[in-house]
């Protein structure tokens, strides 16, 4: 059975949390959920979490994405549809929006046609924005859960990295999204998204071979081009961090590199910094207080 985990964490030091591979924050301490909450509950977390458990409401599998809207929570099952949109070995072509209560109680479900792989929420409009199969024959959709026809799904154009789509911010009121599985080097790493009848007009933001400084290792303070291949997630960082404070962060994720772009303007200064590991989504604590929605394919998998 496929787990959303719902991890309460009070941040005694700010820090930031990168979550995937690992999760690095301060010392932690953990404030509970009510009873009412708990379906299952993770044995032996570890120290400084609180961490819950709801399972899937029913034949969904593999949640991936997972954002809040109001006081409901939305989790992306893929149900095994492939990353180009290739029916699961069950004959599944759909992936499930499920949401959930605060409280952890399942409502309703939509079923949205490919693999969803970017899921944030536009709370000025009220809805989901989503983006389907991350390597090719890629869609853009919005969900508005109060409408009777909830799901509206756009096509691309201007989509010119010879790939797929991904992750999903949005930056003063602007759309962007991740250009993943580039085929075209020079591509671009990332998209200005502006949504008008049924199409989804694309702007690139800076492209995989974009100039960058070098944030560390030998090349650290000198310029270097960046040879981007996996564009993955991405987000703002928070103003108060002592580091690319304000910037926009786009994780590279097989490349093993964060890429920080001083505004999200195609003229900004980029800095790359390079990590020991590959990393996934990526959250930065910007409160004393904090709670991580994070979701888990598997049961035996926990939070590090």
């Amino acid at each position: 059975m496929d787990l959303l985990r719902h991890a309460f964490v009070q941040f005694k030091r700010t820090s930031f949390a990168i979550l995937g591979v690992a999760v690095t924050i301060g010392a932690l301490g953990a404030s509970a959920l009510p009873a009412s909450a708990v379906e299952h509950r993770v044995s032996t977390p570890p120290t400084g979490y609180t961490v819950y458990s709801f399972a899937a409401v029913g034949a969904e599998s593999k949640p991936d994405d997972i954002s809040r809207l109001g006081d409901h929570v939305f989790v992306a099952f893929q149900n095994g549809v492939g990353s180009l949109g290739e029916a699961s070995p069950s004959g599944v072509t759909s992936s499930t929006i499920q949401e959930y209560g605060l409280d952890g109680r399942p409502g309703t479900s939509w079923q949205v046609t490919g693999k969803v792989d970017g899921l944030t929420a536009d709370n000025a409009h009220h809805r989901l924005l989503i983006t389907t199969n991350e390597d090719g024959n890629s869609h853009f959709s919005t969900l508005s859960p109060d409408d009777e026809h909830a799901v509206k799904t756009y096509d691309y154009a201007g989509l010119t990295h010879g790939g797929g789509t991904d992750a999903i911010s949005l930056v003063h009121g602007r759309i962007v999204i991740s250009a993943s599985a580039p085929t075209n080097a020079t591509g671009p790493a990332l998209y200005f998204v502006d949504l008008d009848g049924t199409t989804a007009t694309l702007t690139p933001l800076f492209a995989d071979n974009a100039l960058a400084t070098a944030a560390n290792g030998a090349n650290a303070g000198h310029s270097v081009n960046l040879a981007l291949t996996d564009p993955d997630s991405n987000t703002m960082v928070p103003r108060t961090a002592s580091r690319f404070g304000g910037d926009f962060m786009l994780t590279a994720q097989g490349d093993q590199q964060l890429v920080f772009a001083s505004r999200a303007e195609p003229s900004a200064t980029l800095h790359v910094l390079s990590v020991a590991q590959p990393m996934d989504d990526t959250v930065f604590a910007g409160r004393p207080e904090q709670t991580l929605w994070i979701t888990d394919p598997t049961v035996a998998r926990r939070v590090i």
